[in-house]
């Protein structure tokens, strides 16, 4: 088994980290994970799939998918998604990956620049859930990390929307394909939330203060952690 995952990361340590996030979760030896990172090959067409059975998009927090002339990968991401779609290959993608997904199946996106999600928080399910592959032995309730400036309001066309909050659509499959996004972070549990915020606490916090409320409140997410390894188990192996 061979999976590709497109990171959006630019700092060395977060990509380390991240890389080793879907390792772990994902059940996978590192001879099983490659990555296209989007900061390093910003341009690039669906022949970067080919050998692979599956195709994992994570974070970011040094790009928006509303800014396409900045960070110029965005477009080539959002092809290379639909391409996906289009050959049925499995997708499982989250948080950026989950916008980028949006984006592809013609959903939008809006920016918050104040009171956005941030640390781990309580995820609701729609009756979908009960039904779905990878969610339906998922408690409703269950607790997440997210960390987002930029969210949809609505799960996109074409898609059956598996949770959300009262903020946003956090979950969704597409219709008919093995293609699921997230817009919380099934990779990133309490300890790797510390050290992302506390890596970039000036783009999300107030300040050291608002940081460490932050991190006192938060708490493990062992149910969305888990469903990266159903992921595999249940639709590769």
């Amino acid at each position: 088994m061979k999976l590709l995952l497109m990171q959006i990361r630019d700092l060395p340590s977060v990509r380390e980290e991240e890389y080793q996030s879907f390792l772990s979760y994902c059940g996978l030896a590192p001879r099983e994970l490659d990555i296209l990172n989007v900061f390093d090959t910003p341009r690039f067409g669906p022949e970067v799939l080919k050998g692979y059975d599956a195709l994992l998009v994570g974070g970011a927090s040094e790009a928006s998918v509303l800014e396409p002339e900045t960070y110029t990968a965005v477009p080539y991401c959002i092809d290379l998604l639909r391409h996906t779609l289009d050959v049925e290959l499995p997708v499982f993608a989250s948080c950026f990956g989950f916008q980028l997904a949006v984006l592809a199946l013609g959903g939008s996106i809006i920016r918050d620049d104040k009171d956005f999600e941030m640390g781990s928080i309580p995820i609701s399910l729609r009756p979908a859930a009960a039904d779905d592959l990878l969610m339906n032995d998922t408690p409703d309730g269950f607790h997440a990390i997210a960390v987002h400036r930029e969210r949809s309001v609505h799960c996109p066309p074409g898609a059956t929307e598996l949770a959300f909050t009262d903020n946003c659509s956090h979950a969704f499959k597409v219709d008919g394909v093995p293609f699921w996004a997230f817009q919380f972070h099934p990779e990133v549990d309490r300890a790797v939330l510390v050290s992302r915020l506390t890596t970039y606490k000036a783009a999300y916090t107030d300040g050291d203060d608002h940081l460490q409320k932050v991190l006192d409140s938060a708490v493990e997410t062992p149910e969305s952690n888990a469903l990266m390894g159903k992921f595999v188990d249940r639709v590769l192996r």
